[in-house]
């Protein structure tokens, strides 16, 4: 499980970003991926909204476009917080961004994956999560908690 922040990623490299939404009660939204295997990275998995920028598209624009089109989910206070680099998966550098958003997971049209969901940090353990993912909760968590 050993995944890295890249301090000066290389600019010809893959590039995807993805959201840490959390509502008012600290529960983090997840996202369960399409069982796919071999059609996309990570199939079954329980992940976080986000994708790949498009070419010339940054982090930044690219994580509202994917909230957008995977949730029509508009997060409130989105917040670039670092880079890891999926070396287990796709390759790509994930940007990962903190966000929240208060409302009711059920009801958000979800047009990708299997369904969304808010877990309290505590039940993270028993879910199947990619390992730069978990990589990426634990270290906003233990920021959040210091």
């Amino acid at each position: 499980m050993h995944s890295h922040t890249t301090a000066h990623p290389d600019p010809g490299a893959a590039r995807g970003a993805v959201a840490i939404i959390t509502n008012r009660r600290g529960e983090l939204l997840l996202h369960l991926r399409d069982d796919l295997p071999g059609i996309i990275a990570w199939p079954g998995h329980w992940s976080l909204l986000g994708g790949g920028c498009d070419p010339g598209e940054d982090p930044a624009s690219a994580i509202v476009r994917e909230l957008d089109e995977e949730a029509a989910l508009a997060a409130r206070d989105l917040t670039e917080l670092f880079e890891i680099r999926d070396d287990r998966g796709s390759g790509q550098i994930i940007t990962f961004f903190a966000g929240t958003w208060d409302g009711d997971e059920t009801t958000l049209p979800l047009a990708e994956g299997i369904k969304l969901q808010f877990f309290a940090s505590e039940h993270l353990d028993i879910l199947t999560i990619p390992p730069f993912i978990r990589d990426g909760i634990h270290r906003y968590l233990a920021a959040r908690s210091s």
